[in-house]
């Protein structure tokens, strides 16, 4: 849903900076809320009045978050993935154990309702299922939506948890219902694809429309191909067995997945997007299109060149694979060299729900954080593809970067790409790392030309934003 707090109409930008010092305690994170209209900006972090718990170092909050309306108020409402918070016991501290933090929207703006936040944790004394344990990283990804039966849903991506399948086999939670309850699943539980398996890590990346959404599982083996990755698909409701619906799972070179073989250290599923799809002949939405990531795929000798698969999920919940993207595309802007990491980040949308989807309104951003300077002088520049995501993909896209559209002086380590998000209106290109002046958030629409100018920035030190910066714009919606 769109991102208004206040319920005012008007579309509302959240900015992470999850390496942000908060009262001396470096990396504990925070995010800056702009209201649209002009109506100021915010800064939540665990230290707002109303927040649940307390910032501490390292923390990370707002490494990850997800937009919905979780109480159906008609004001958006925000949960914030603290990964690495630490959890403080009796007997000890658990590091990395992680908390997300749901925030509600209110007239007044967030937090500032009658129930201002609840904290998501596991434990006896959390709301999710299993106990503490170092390093499951709750709250690393996150999605949110209402399903089709107006039922709002959470899902919680917890890549770190350990359990009879052995280390970082990965869970999720499904929190939903006004009431948050939730469930826990994996692919230990019924009906799901494949067994969990030493580093999996079930639960890095995730996304979803109304009616479907996907877990990323980007450390799964295919048979002795280690860390070729999968994805796993399931329906936004529940089933008899009491978790959201198994739909299918894939990875690359299964017969369930696309025809390419699976490669060691592939990635496939590090990144995953999704964008709601009506095809020609349906009277309303019924589909999802999904792109996958696989930032680790070889091509031939390049090395680490990247490439990103889309599909699109039937209402019948079977999938067909319909393109394959990468550098090396007929027409494709660019070309694929080592290390590129075509499809690190991906951010997809459709812009106009109403009407039957065409290959205007559906489009997809990729990240290439990896991506050099034609002279290769600025290592790591990075760059951002956009793509239909139907038709051939050198049939309309476009390229830009630091210093071609961008508005960021070109130097190395940049890592453009890196931070994605997406509205109807506007794609945002994060630009948290290299040369302090460039950090920066830049919206462009999605039609943008080759080389194009965004129509809105967002810059510390500007329209009420602190001065402050350390990952500003790590993280945007």
């Amino acid at each position: 849903m769109a991102s208004d707090f206040n319920a005012d109409g008007i579309r509302d930008v959240v900015i992470a900076d999850p390496e942000a010092t908060v009262s001396g305690k470096q990396r504990a994170g925070l995010i800056h809320v702009v209201y649209g209209g002009g109506k100021g900006v915010s800064e939540l972090s665990q230290d707002t009045a109303n927040i649940s718990d307390s910032a501490e170092n390292g923390d990370q909050f707002g490494f990850s978050f997800a937009v919905y309306d979780a109480n159906l108020d008609g004001c958006s409402d925000i949960a914030v993935g603290a990964p690495y918070e630490d959890m403080n016991l009796a007997d000890g501290v658990v590091k990395d154990a992680g908390l997300v933090h749901l925030v509600y929207g209110s007239t007044a703006g967030l937090g500032q309702g009658a129930v201002a936040s609840v904290g998501l944790r596991q434990g006896a004394d959390g709301k999710l299922g299993g106990g503490y344990e170092a390093e499951d990283w709750v709250g690393y990804a996150l999605t949110a939506g209402k399903s089709t039966t107006n039922i709002p849903f959470l899902v919680i991506g917890v890549p770190g948890e350990d359990g009879p399948g052995g280390t970082d086999i990965g869970i999720a939670h499904y929190v939903y219902g006004t009431s948050l309850n939730s469930v826990s699943f994996g692919q230990d539980s019924t009906g799901v694809w494949e067994d969990a398996e030493p580093y999996d890590r079930f639960g890095a990346s995730l996304a979803s429309t109304d009616r479907h959404f996907v877990v990323g599982v980007p450390g799964e083996s295919m048979g002795t191909v280690q860390s070729a990755g999968a994805v796993v698909a399931f329906v936004s409701s529940l089933n008899t067995d009491g978790i959201p619906a198994p739909m299918f799972g894939m990875g690359q070179g299964r017969t369930d997945g696309p025809d390419n073989a699976a490669q060691t250290g592939d990635g496939y599923g590090a990144s995953v997007a999704m964008a709601p799809y009506r095809p020609s002949g349906a009277a309303t939405i019924a589909d999802s299109m999904l792109a996958v990531g696989v930032p680790g795929e070889d091509l031939s000798t390049t090395v680490d060149a990247g490439a990103v698969q889309v599909y699109q999920v039937k209402a019948d919940r079977t999938v067909v694979h319909t393109q394959w993207i990468d550098q090396n595309i007929p027409d494709v802007e660019g070309e694929a060299e080592p290390g590129d990491f075509f499809g690190q980040r991906l951010a997809a949308v459709n812009t106009a729900t109403d009407v039957v989807s065409t290959a205007a309104t559906m489009r997809l951003a990729v990240g290439v954080p990896g991506e050099e300077s034609a002279e290769e002088q600025h290592a790591e520049k990075g760059g951002v593809a956009l793509f239909s995501m139907l038709g051939a993909p050198g049939a309309a896209d476009s390229w830009i970067e630091p210093g071609y559209g961008i508005p960021a002086q070109p130097a190395s380590r940049q890592y453009a790409g890196m931070s994605l998000g997406s509205s109807p209106s506007l794609l945002y290109v994060g630009m948290p790392y290299g040369p302090a002046e460039g950090h920066a958030v830049h919206g462009f629409p999605w039609n943008v030309a080759s080389g194009g100018a965004p129509t809105q920035t967002w810059k510390p030190g500007e329209g009420g934003l602190p001065t402050d910066r350390a990952a500003f714009g790590a993280t945007v919606r």
